[in-house]
């Protein structure tokens, strides 16, 4: 297939490289051109300097930037793909965005002949790297099967959730209880730290039973050495947990956990861990092998 990919970011990159590894034909776009001609050197293709010169000749469209405001950058701004696209093209949008903001580009590439699907993924940037990644979707059934080879090349698992919408609203809740569990993994960190245990040993046993989780057989080990650089930067926590609040308030959730934790993940920002990973809500806590 003729493939276009915007935005090459520590996600998009290598998830465009999986589409080219699997012998489609991608061009890519990306704002730092650096970094377009840093991706065609390792995995061939082609890149152009605007969304737009890159969707032209695509039958289907991916995307991966950063928020709202960039996906309508990339979309329906000046030089954006929409304007280009060909009629019966899907456009795959993997950012993690608003569910109104899906909506509104679902409709606007149904006025124009061609297809959207908001597909928000989760498994960070370990996940993208190898190919294993899952992905949420919304949109049209026929859609979402004509795509699913395509998104087959980078994820181990992907399910269509229900209409437009529908994939940003699941990636909500994926980051609801991603909140409640890093900082719950924290506390019981600290806690075992300080009543004098063998942190690896405690996180290792009980990894394997029911207080198990990905964050705790991922990040516990590095989170006792103190390293944050290993997975979702603070700063885009902060990004998605804004996004599941503004819904909350409209289909009228309570989110008190949610809350509280983006509460202090703003405490990490402002003590200058913007890009530590999610697991650095443990620097709040006093845990006595740091004193």
């Amino acid at each position: 297939m003729k493939v276009a990919f915007l935005g090459l970011g520590v996600m998009g990159y290598p998830m465009a490289g999986h589409l080219a590894a699997k012998g489609h034909d991608v061009c890519v776009y990306n704002r730092t051109t650096a970094k377009a001609e840093k991706w065609i050197k390792q995995h061939g293709g082609s890149f152009r300097e605007t969304p737009a010169t890159a969707a032209a000749e695509a039958d289907f469209v991916f995307c991966c930037v950063g928020n709202d405001d960039d996906v309508r950058s990339v979309t329906t701004g000046h030089d954006g793909a929409f304007g280009t696209m060909k009629p019966g093209t899907v456009f795959i949008d993997h950012t993690t965005a608003s569910a109104n903001l899906a909506q509104e580009l679902f409709a606007a590439a149904k006025e124009r002949g061609f297809e959207f699907l908001d597909a928000p993924v989760s498994g960070g940037q370990a996940g993208a790297e190898n190919g294993v990644l899952t992905v949420m979707v919304g949109g049209e059934q026929a859609t979402f099967d004509r795509t699913r080879p395509l998104i087959d090349c980078f994820a181990r698992a992907a399910m269509l959730m229900g209409d437009a919408g529908a994939g940003q609203l699941t990636k909500m809740v994926n980051q609801i209880c991603i909140a409640g569990l890093v900082q719950g993994l924290s506390e019981g960190l600290a806690f075992a730290v300080n009543a004098g245990l063998d942190g690896m040993k405690v996180f290792d046993v009980i990894s394997k039973g029911a207080a198990g989780s990905w964050q705790m057989e991922n990040r516990h080990a590095t989170m006792l050495k103190n390293e944050f650089e290993f997975g979702f930067a603070v700063d885009w926590m902060r990004k998605d947990l804004g996004l599941c609040m503004e819904e909350a308030e409209r289909n009228g959730s309570d989110l008190p956990v949610t809350t509280i934790v983006d509460g202090y993940y703003a405490e990490v920002q402002a003590a200058g861990g913007n890009r530590y990973d999610t697991s650095s809500l443990v620097t709040r806590l006093h845990r006595k092998d740091l004193d």
